[in-house]
């Protein structure tokens, strides 16, 4: 973990981040059960990557989340 914070734009609103870590933004988010897709700078970030993603000073991050209905 960082000791300095980062700041990320996440879903269109900019936040700064304790830690640089993708899977503990995931975590502090409580996404472990649900079925999501992370995009970061226009790029899709495969979920066997997620767990060692390092996130950037000023990365954009799109997380949208699947919803069952019908």
């Amino acid at each position: 973990m960082n000791a300095k914070s980062i700041g990320i734009t996440l879903n269109g609103s900019e936040i700064h981040l304790k830690s640089n870590s993708l899977k503990e933004l995931l975590e502090s988010l409580n996404l472990s059960e649900a079925r999501f897709a992370v995009e970061i700078n226009r790029e899709i970030v495969p979920k066997s990557q997620i767990d060692n993603y390092t996130l950037n000073e000023e990365d954009v991050v799109e997380i949208v989340i699947a919803v069952g209905g019908g």
